[in-house]
């Protein structure tokens, strides 16, 4: 028996584009969301023309925009307007991550739908908040992803002691849209309660403080923030990764003295280590993290990152490989919990990764990547429009 999702009947309405609000839209979408992207004819969401790494297409765009229904229409056309009112009376939720101030212009401020559409969710992704009431100094400037990882404090504290650097994929992107999704689907429960939508305001700049706490904390009260330490644990030593002598590195974690214990016996063989005084507790080995670290990589270079892998086994001390892109998509964990799925795209199916959580296939609702405006003639059609009427739409550029 096929298993009913749990947003079966939800319909999103979502004017979008980038990663944080596309994101979002994705996994309400596997859940089982219909979720309608309205793009600009054309040209549609920018990232659609980020890059051509998925045979033509783009990466983030495949990445956070399969499951959709994607539909071409000019918000700044005269006619949009009615189109727009028409999906709205029929959708659940609307998300937007338009220009800071762009959606209230359009009349799409929950305040201006509220009153006809009571039931209606409206999710507001911005940088640094949208609050009327409350804007700040910040609310119109513009917010990319890099500039709230910085603005953040989080490129502060990543790169080596030399340089900051910024995270490899789009944290505060990905961290604002998770937000939203669960902000949503907490707003979805508790319409079913009261009867009544909400206004979701979600703030990249907030998301990515939150993430921050640690870090926060560590420097309360004006300490000294965690130091920069590449990919090797700030405060926790030795932690991070060792070359091995085939030229690999292995990730490596010690989280007590009894674990270091057992890694100068079983892993450094040099047993004695453990009681030398420069290294008899984590502070001391975080102060003297370079004598360590050499004698670290003396021990591993007559062994290969396998062997090294299996004597850190052996002594149950945490530990990873240092993979690279190609070496994810061969996983063998992956592989063997049958993590991989196909979608179809305009440019034939490619590979994708189930949702986390989700058991299976059949757990999900994983459609393809959409084609910009595959689907505006059959969505205006449920709408009411003829024929003739999407023609002429089309012919005034509306579509």
């Amino acid at each position: 028996m096929a298993r009913t999702l749990p947003l079966k009947g939800i319909t999103v309405v979502t004017l979008e584009h980038a990663i944080a609000a596309p994101f979002c839209t994705r996994q309400l979408a596997e859940l089982g969301a219909r979720v309608i992207k309205v793009e600009r004819p054309g040209v549609g969401d920018f990232a659609r023309g980020y890059d051509e790494r998925v045979n033509g297409l783009a990466s983030h765009f495949v990445w956070t925009n399969r499951s959709k229904q994607s539909v071409t229409l000019d918000l700044k056309h005269p006619q949009a307007g009615a189109v727009l009112a028409r999906l709205l009376a029929r959708a659940d939720v609307l998300v937007q991550n338009l220009a800071p101030g762009a959606a209230a212009r359009l009349g799409l401020s929950f305040e201006a739908l509220h009153a006809r559409h009571p039931r209606l969710i409206v999710c507001d992704i911005s940088g640094y908040g949208d609050d009327p009431e409350r804007p700040g100094a910040y609310r119109d400037k513009k917010a990319y992803d890099l500039l709230i990882q910085s603005e953040s404090g989080f490129v502060s504290i990543t790169g080596s002691p030399d340089e900051p650097a910024k995270a490899g994929c789009s944290i505060a992107d990905i961290a604002a849209g998770m937000y939203a999704y669960t902000n949503i689907l907490a707003a979805l429960i508790e319409r079913g309660l009261t009867g009544q939508g909400q206004r979701i305001d979600v703030s990249m700049l907030e998301a990515m403080v939150e993430w921050m706490g640690y870090p926060l904390y560590y420097a309360y009260g004006g300490a000294a923030p965690p130091p920069r330490a590449g990919a090797a644990h700030a405060t926790i030593y030795p932690y991070g990764p060792f070359p091995a002598g085939d030229g690999r590195s292995v990730m490596l974690g010690l989280q007590n003295e009894r674990e270091w214990q057992a890694f100068c016996a079983q892993v450094l063989l040099q047993p004695a280590l453990a009681t030398d005084e420069r290294f008899s507790s984590n502070g001391r080995r975080v102060q003297a993290r370079e004598a360590l670290h050499a004698l670290i990589v003396e021990a591993f270079a007559p062994l290969t990152a396998e062997q090294v892998v299996e004597r850190l086994d052996a002594a149950q001390i945490a530990n990873a490989a240092v993979n690279t892109m190609a070496d994810v998509w061969a996983h063998p964990q992956l592989a063997a919990r049958g993590r991989w799925t196909e979608v179809g795209t305009p440019a034939g199916a490619v590979p994708a990764l189930l949702p986390p959580g989700v058991a299976g296939p059949e757990g999900a609702a994983i459609g393809p990547v959409p084609a910009l405006g595959e689907h505006t003639d059959a969505v205006l059609a449920e709408l009411g429009y003829g024929p003739g009427d999407i023609a002429r739409l089309r012919a005034e550029h509306a579509l």
